[in-house]
Parts: structure tokens; C-alpha cells; sequence
């Protein structure tokens, strides 16, 4: 995934220049890493949001549904 964000000119590559230019520049490894580290916490983030909205969603998994008829 890290690779990927690396081929165009989008939020990931301009994180990884940043790091590079910040000293991470040891074989540009640390860059990746704190790269993949960067999409790993967005990916976690994106899983608890998405359980949140499952929780709170009514019956049938449809948020804003009863099991009352109007």
C-alpha cells in the first residue's frame, strides 16, 4: 500500500518527501516505515468509525430503522 501512495503525487507521497527531507533519509527505509505506519493508523481509524456506525445502526444494520410499521 506504501509503494502504491509512493507512485503518484497525492497525500502519501508528499508525507514520504517530507520525512525524507526531515533526515529520514537512511537508505529512505525510516521514510517508509513512518509511511506505512501513517496508513496503518488511518486504516485502524477508518475499522473503529466503521464499527461505531455498526453499533449504532438499528435492526436489519440500516441506521434510523424500527422494527415498529409507520
Amino acid at each position: 500500500m506504501g509503494i502504491v501512495h509512493l507512485r503518484n503525487p497525492a497525500d502519501g507521497r508528499v508525507y514520504f518527501d517530507s520525512k525524507k527531507v526531515a533526515g529520514k533519509t537512511s537508505t529512505s527505509m525510516e521514510a517508509m516505515r513512518a509511511l506505512k505506519r501513517r496508513l496503518s493508523n488511518v486504516v485502524y481509524a477508518r475499522m473503529l468509525a466503521d464499527q461505531k456506525r455498526h453499533e449504532a445502526a438499528g435492526p436489519g444494520g440500516h441506521s434510523g430503522t424500527t422494527l415498529n410499521p409507520a
